[in-house]
């Protein structure tokens, strides 16, 4: 696809979330192509989760959300899912009694009462994305890895075939070799045509796979650009991928 022909898949416009009296996001812009891996990087309590939350429906906000051609205003969970929008949250909340083929098949419900029997084209395309979860498929959730927990977080998302995959932390509290497997994965999905927005704390492993990011700091957006530039950026280096940040170099390589 090329630049001229790209178009925007999400457009995020003056979104605000309040906790109460404490406004929590303010005034956030943010775009995001067809095609594209788009991160959002920054601080602990910068906003991250609350804004995946907020587009998703799950948070009240005011603002616009642009989605897939369609005006969204305060919109609840059930219509985005409908309209392809998923997401794959921190806490992976699997269904740990269930088997993995039984959660997987669970993010194809919509689907399913569509109509849709393509789901299980969809079910071998995770099984081949993740072989893990093929060997593991009869297995209850709850006896996976970490690592085996986020892949089949993200398949029973991709099994919903959203038109955006919305991670929050994926790589939290995962060894680096399992770090490094998530992120070849985002590669491979950025490179079939599937548009991410990216969520993570690692922000020397998210600027190496995005093609854009953004830089929340207190509820707001501090910086954006290429990924790419931002990675070179001094500021940026000075407050996330410096010396500080060492570890992150392990798990991004």
């Amino acid at each position: 696809m090329t630049q001229a022909t790209e178009k925007n898949l999400l457009d995020v416009s003056d979104l605000h979330v309040a906790y109460g009296k404490v406004e929590a996001l303010t005034g956030i812009d943010l775009t995001l192509k067809e095609g594209k891996l788009v991160t959002v990087i920054g601080p602990n309590g910068a906003g991250k989760t609350t804004l995946l939350s907020a587009i998703m429906g799950i948070l009240p906000s005011k603002g616009t959300i642009h989605f897939n051609g369609q005006d969204f205003i305060c919109p609840n969970v059930e219509t985005l899912v409908g309209h392809g929008l998923g997401l794959v949250p921190e806490k992976r909340e699997l269904f740990s009694t269930m088997t993995v083929q039984d959660n997987l098949l669970l993010g194809a419900f919509q689907r399913y009462r569509r109509g849709d029997k393509s789901y299980n084209q969809t079910l071998n395309e995770i099984y081949e994305l993740f072989p893990r979860l093929w060997e593991r498929r009869q297995q209850q959730a709850g006896t996976l890895s970490g690592g085996e927990r986020q892949m089949l977080a993200i398949g029973r998302a991709m099994m919903s075939k959203p038109k955006l995959l919305m991670l929050d932390e994926p790589s939290l509290g995962l060894a680096p070799l399992i770090t490094r497997e998530i992120f070849r994965i985002f590669t491979d999905l950025r490179s079939q045509g599937v548009s991410i927005l990216l969520v993570e704390q690692n922000a020397r492993a998210a600027l190496k796979v995005a093609d854009y990011a953004y830089v929340l700091e207190g509820g707001q957006v501090a910086m954006q650009g290429p990924a790419s530039e931002l990675a070179n950026d001094p500021k940026v280096i000075e407050a996330y991928l410096g010396l500080a940040s060492k570890h992150q170099e392990l798990l991004s390589s």
